[in-house]
């Protein structure tokens, strides 16, 4: 797309690198007397800091603006913008699974059964053993959380094995959140318990066994003491 003013293209890809805005990088890192005199939007003997002010106050008229059409664009019978969420909106989210696993559907798997599917649908993100990546370890480090190198794990940190359930029927695979059938979950779920030890190749995973498998961290949180959050 062309702009009507030169340079404003080459601007901001300079003041606005992926990785994090202009305004928060070093002062080093701000762009030079050259960069302003390419750009056309400073005259020769402006230095970056000249270019910074100019960013801020982009900034801060964008942030008045959307402070005043916020309200506006939240009311969407003024706007058409959104819609309040209806009881099958939020029955369509599915079912929240408890420590107890109450909410579990009926269904179930065994790691066995799982291993392809893991090496279908996890390990390219996980890798194969769940200890690769290149995104979080699902495998090992039990014992580690109390040294100088802890490794948060769903074997090592999480306390309850029905959480592994909901989340991974949530939102997991990560490309495609949601996709997977009930067994298919419970498969999952078997087999990234069965890379922690905690149940055998053969051992059924379903809402009777789930729920009872003992975690090695479940003694390692403690009930949130603040008088507003109900304890389930």
């Amino acid at each position: 797309m062309s702009s009507r003013f030169p340079g404003e293209a080459s601007v901001w890809t300079a003041l606005l690198p992926r990785s994090q805005p202009a305004w928060l990088l070093p002062r080093r890192a701000l762009p030079d007397e050259r960069l302003a005199r390419k750009t056309h939007l400073a005259r020769p003997g402006q230095t970056g800091a000249a270019l910074r002010k100019l960013v801020l106050a982009i900034i801060g008229v964008s942030a008045v603006t959307m402070l005043w059409a916020g309200p506006v664009v939240a009311q969407g019978s003024r706007t058409g913008v959104g819609s309040p969420a209806t009881a099958s909106d939020i029955e369509a989210w599915g079912e929240i699974i408890g420590p107890d696993g109450d909410e579990l559907p009926p269904g179930g798997a065994t790691a066995a059964e799982g291993r392809a599917l893991y090496d279908r649908r996890c390990a390219g993100c996980h890798g194969p053993t769940g200890t690769e990546g290149p995104d979080p370890r699902l495998a090992g480090g039990q014992g580690s959380l109390a040294t100088d190198q802890a490794r948060k794990t769903v074997g090592s940190y999480w306390p309850v094995a029905t959480t592994l359930w909901d989340y991974v029927n949530r939102a997991m695979p990560f490309n495609q959140p949601g996709s997977l059938g009930v067994d298919e979950v419970y498969a999952a779920v078997a087999y990234v318990l069965f890379l922690n030890d905690l149940v055998g190749e053969r051992d059924p995973v379903d809402a009777n066994t789930l729920p009872r498998i003992a975690m090695p961290n479940r003694d390692g949180f403690v009930i949130d003491p603040r008088p507003d959050i109900a304890a389930r």
